[in-house]
């Protein structure tokens, strides 16, 4: 059962990591520091796009527009940590 709560929780760091790295690469790209027609940029940028639009699109039309900002990577971050300690304490 460990190798599984195992498993389980190092997806989910994987997936929080990615989260954040697609969040810096969005404001490297809204702040100019990176070229967004650069096909190395744009392909990261595609890839980190692909795997967390599916789950961040529905809260954000669940959450409240605050204008310019998204919260809905902080939001999904700290669903994600509630889950997988909400796992732990069951399992463990």
């Amino acid at each position: 059962m460990y190798s599984l709560l195992w498993l389980f929780d190092t997806i989910i760091t994987l997936y929080v990591w990615i989260l954040i790295a697609s969040a810096i690469l969005s404001w490297l790209v809204a702040f100019n520091v990176v070229n967004a027609h650069n096909p190395i940029v744009r392909s990261i940028g595609e890839f980190l796009w692909r795997v967390t639009e599916p789950v961040l699109a529905p809260l954000r039309r669940i959450l409240p527009n605050l204008g310019g900002i998204d919260i809905s990577p902080v939001v999904l971050i700290i669903g994600l940590y509630f889950i997988r300690n909400l796992v732990f304490e069951l399992f463990v």
